[in-house]
């Protein structure tokens, strides 16, 4: 340890009283002292030698090292600033379309809320209430939009560090004839024939299918109350209608009411 201006005073112990020791100097000043710094043994009386000295290495290392931690607690906390969400349209219907949204970049802020807007109104709208449950969900299903109807969405952002906004996204809503936003999910038919004439009639009319329930899926077609694409869709809350709405949305040439073919 390198020292420097070294000094060294004599010390006579007055009083030792509840781990403070009362020292008098040679022209009889008073210090106060921990006697926990005191050699074994000191009593009453006792003479001790006190040599102060100031260590400069350890003061450059400590400044380096506070310059260091302030360097990083701008980098951490004031450097980066949460971003605005980036949202976009994900899918659209007749009645209700999915808005989805980029990963949240909140830097070291904390997320407290995300609210859903429509048209400059706030929305009574579920949103992920964390940033994990946010960065899993990643979009949301808004129902109770009128058919053939254009609309505006945003999403508001608060944080720890402030309120942010996403960009606004349009969407109109599709026609009862414009059946391109039907996606169905099958579930247990009497035959595969019968499923493939079914794709066949979807296909006609423009609509589309897939192979499990998410999101994006507008109805369970199944003719029998079975399996795990069948309780998915209960879950997702996604109508369950019988093999007959498919063929009757092709006869008709526009969207068939689900709830005249729904599943018994």
């Amino acid at each position: 340890m390198a020292m420097s201006e070294t000094k060294s005073a004599q010390f006579t112990v007055g009083k030792l009283d509840a781990g403070m020791a009362l020292l008098l100097t040679e022209d009889y000043q008073l210090i106060e002292f921990p006697s926990v710094l005191l050699p074994h043994g000191v009593v009453l009386g006792s003479v001790v030698n006190i040599d102060v000295g100031r260590d400069r290495d350890t003061e450059r290392r400590q400044r380096s090292d506070f310059r260091e931690l302030q360097e990083h607690i701008l980098e951490t906390f004031g450097a980066r600033r949460p971003q605005a969400p980036v949202i976009r349209v994900g899918h659209t219907t007749q009645t209700w379309a999915v808005i989805e949204w980029e990963p949240l970049e909140l830097a070291a802020a904390e997320l407290r809320s995300l609210h859903l807007y429509r048209d400059g109104q706030r929305m009574m709208q579920p949103m992920p209430a964390t940033a994990e449950l946010a960065d899993r969900a990643r979009a949301v299903k808004t129902t109770g939009l009128d058919v053939g109807q254009t609309y505006e969405f945003k999403i508001e952002m608060r944080t720890s560090a402030g309120t942010f906004f996403s960009n606004t996204v349009s969407l109109t809503t599709h026609a009862l004839d414009n059946l391109t936003g039907v996606r169905v999910c099958f579930g247990d038919c009497d035959s595969q024939e019968e499923s493939d004439g079914l794709k066949d009639s979807l296909r006609r009319v423009g609509a589309s299918w897939t192979d499990s329930v998410s999101l994006g899926v507008t109805h369970f077609v199944a003719r029998y109350k079975t399996g795990v694409g069948y309780e998915a869709a209960l879950r997702y809350n996604v109508p369950v209608v019988t093999p007959d709405w498919a063929l009757a949305c092709e006869a008709n040439g526009k969207l068939q009411p689900a709830i005249k073919f729904h599943l018994e």
